[in-house]
């Protein structure tokens, strides 16, 4: 190649802007697809029909994401599968462009040899016809028909000893030199030449080259190709371009035959490496799988069940230690389920053998305290409190036989159609002399329809009467409403104080055992400290909720909410927990009441206070509708769903709304 040519190479900076697409520079699917399938902008998916059709299409694909999600033998196999597919196909391209690299580097050198030879034979042949002696007297006498001739011989001369291996075309570089066409040979169009190439071969002095299109006049299909042309002189002197086309069908045919190769192996390694995973990972997974489902025998119950062992690797040891471990907590289970068992014989064996003594102590007492009127002053008040701690003794053993029997799960539930209307009538009747004592007024709030569950009366009207008389003991006075409530498939019943409240913190112990807010606090009712705790188990017993709300100095309130029908599950309750005329609804009332010239309105309540009342009692609300969430956790253990709210001076009204947010759950997710 003479001094000044340029041979760039596929794929490197400064490649002809006149090169055709070649073996490997055409683009490819995935970046035609990158190119013409983006998404414009403001399309995506919008309005409740896309959204539907969404939700249409994913909704067959959701088995398959439960399999990916709980199968990691899949998700392994899977992702080695597409590992090894990545690492496949960047290794095929590697490969195949070094081949590429490697034919097209071969093909250039022999391009540039031949048509070297083939530039020099040209210039010799024009430079023998001009020379001294040469002959040239007889030539014809037509000039141009002699440089067309010339033109046309020196064409069928160079591509002689081709055969297919290239093609050779003349090109006048003078367009006004219409007597001499272009000659070419092989069938070769003369426009296969590009022109940005013609216009630096007939710039330039040196030799070009650019890969192209080779286009022929008959039916032959264009193949790629690369071509090297130069500007020579005819025998007259005038200018002309000679070009060598050299095809690329035999390294076209032989990158496809790699490719095709490298694609075979290549998924041949994919398949055999998914293969090999999944046999790996079954040998891991094997064991894991059966320790899992042994582990949920195990929760269910069945103690006894044990993991196959075979071999000494840390999969057997894994399995041996897993034993153990089941070994080790059947014992301690089995140690506990007997301690128990004691713990609760023992109570129960005591409860019922003190029952005799009992009767006997008490009769003596009953004697005692009718006497008392011939004794001393001193004697006598002794007989009236010896008579007060055996009722009170007496209804401890109560509590505790009934305690026994929630443990041992003999409790039992007798349910049938009751309005608990006359169930809270009852209650309230026998809390009437204790409210006269403390001066405290009992309200029923929603007695006015009939409020119907299926439900034990007996336990029902335990629960209700534990409430009330705990309103009445703690509420320093003043009044406590009843509210009852009936929607949907639920019954709801709240007693409302306005006494000392609870502290935070205590609304979540405040149905324990023995459990007492203020130890220092003496019982006047004579409580045992055990009420709520069976309160709560006997709304369990009814598939219901008992929960608490509380703020200090606010009073609290307790909801009982049970199903309709025994056999229903709760979704929601009829009356929210905390309740209308709560410290944190009323400063969102203040705060939403209007204005008159800079002054705030303040509502005046529509019903009377009484003398130890200090807050005002509020109007009869509206039930607000049930609410049904779906997936709502039952709040029938002690504790679940209770609220206590902190409320100190000057705190902001948005953190009440937040810690509001929580309470409300249950009656506003359905609205």
């Amino acid at each position: 190649m003479s001094q000044g040519s340029v041979a760039p190479k596929p794929g490197e900076p400064g490649v002809r802007t006149g090169r055709a697409a070649g073996p490997g520079n055409e683009p490819s699917r995935f970046g035609r697809l990158l190119q013409g399938g983006r998404l414009p902008s403001g399309s995506a998916p919008g309005g409740p029909v896309l959204r539907l059709l969404m939700r249409w299409v994913r909704r067959p694909l959701l088995p398959a994401v439960r399999l990916w999600r709980r199968n990691i033998q899949l998700r392994v196999v899977a992702s080695t599968l597409l590992m090894s597919l990545g690492v496949v196909v960047l290794l095929g391209f590697v490969v195949i462009g070094q081949v590429r690299n490697g034919l097209l580097d071969a093909k250039d050198k022999a391009a540039q040899s031949q048509a070297a030879g083939g530039f020099a034979v040209a210039r010799e042949k024009a430079n023998l016809l001009n020379g001294p002696g040469s002959g040239r007297n007889g030539a014809a006498a037509d000039g141009r028909t002699a440089g067309s001739s010339w033109r046309s011989d020196l064409v069928q001369q160079l591509s002689s000893g081709g055969q297919g291996a290239f093609h050779v075309v003349a090109l006048s570089a003078d367009s006004e030199d219409a007597g001499r066409g272009p000659r070419t040979s092989g069938s070769v169009a003369f426009e296969s030449i590009p022109e940005d190439l013609r216009n630096e071969v007939d710039q330039g002095t040196g030799t070009y080259e650019t890969y192209m299109q080779i286009k022929y006049n008959n039916e032959h299909e264009p193949e790629p190709g690369l071509v090297v042309g130069t500007r020579l002189n005819d025998i007259e002197g005038n200018p002309y371009e000679l070009y060598y086309l050299f095809p690329l069908a035999q390294e076209e045919q032989s990158l496809n035959l790699v490719r095709g190769t490298l694609a075979t192996a290549g998924l041949f390694v994919v398949v055999l490496l998914g293969a090999i995973a999944w046999l790996v990972v079954r040998q891991i997974v094997t064991p894991v799988r059966m320790a899992a489902g042994i582990a949920e025998r195990l929760s269910a119950g069945r103690l006894q069940e044990r993991m196959k062992v075979t071999g000494e690797d840390d999969i057997a040891r894994l399995g041996e230690a897993f034993n153990k471990m089941a070994q080790n907590l059947q014992l301690k289970i089995q140690q506990l389920e007997e301690l128990s068992r004691m713990q609760r014989r023992f109570v129960s064996d005591v409860s019922h053998e003190l029952r005799t003594p009992l009767t006997t102590v008490r009769m003596a007492a009953d004697v005692i305290h009718e006497a008392r009127a011939d004794f001393d002053p001193v004697t006598a008040r002794s007989a009236e409190l010896l008579g007060d701690q055996l009722d009170r003794f007496e209804s401890l053993l109560s509590d505790l036989l009934e305690i026994s029997r929630f443990d041992a799960g003999a409790a039992a539930l007798e349910a049938e159609p009751i309005d608990l209307r006359e169930v809270v009538r009852r209650v309230i009747g026998g809390a009437e002399p204790l409210a006269e004592r403390k001066g405290t007024r009992i309200r029923v709030v929603g007695d006015e329809q009939p409020v119907v569950a299926e439900a034990d009366a007996r336990r029902v009207e335990r629960v209700l009467r534990n409430l009330v008389v705990n309103a009445v003991e703690h509420g320093e006075g003043r009044d406590v409403v009843v509210r009852m409530a009936v929607a949907g498939g639920a019954v709801a019943v709240a007693v409302r104080d306005y006494g000392v409240g609870l502290k935070p913190g205590e609304a979540t112990r405040v149905f324990n055992r023995f459990w007492r807010a203020d130890p220092a606090r003496a019982r006047t009712t004579g409580g045992t400290g055990l009420g709520l705790s069976i309160a709560v188990e006997d709304a369990r017993l009814h598939g219901g909720w008992l929960q608490a709300w509380g703020e200090p100095g606010g009073g609290s309130q307790f909801r009982l909410t049970l199903p309709r029908t025994a056999d229903e599950p709760l979704r929601g309750s009829p009356i929210p927990l905390e309740p209308e005329d709560s410290r944190q609804n009323r400063e969102r009332a203040d705060s939403a009441a209007p204005q008159t010239n800079g002054h705030r309105l303040a509502a005046v309540p529509t019903q009377p206070m009484t003398d130890r009342s200090a807050l005002p009692v509020p109007p009869r609300a509206p039930v607000p509708p049930p609410s049904a969430p779906a997936g709502v956790d039952p709040a029938a253990l002690p504790g679940n769903g209770a609220r206590v709210v902190a409320r100190p001076a000057g705190e902001r009204r948005g953190d009440a709304a937040a810690q509001l947010s929580s309470d409300r759950e249950d009656t506003t997710r359905g609205r």
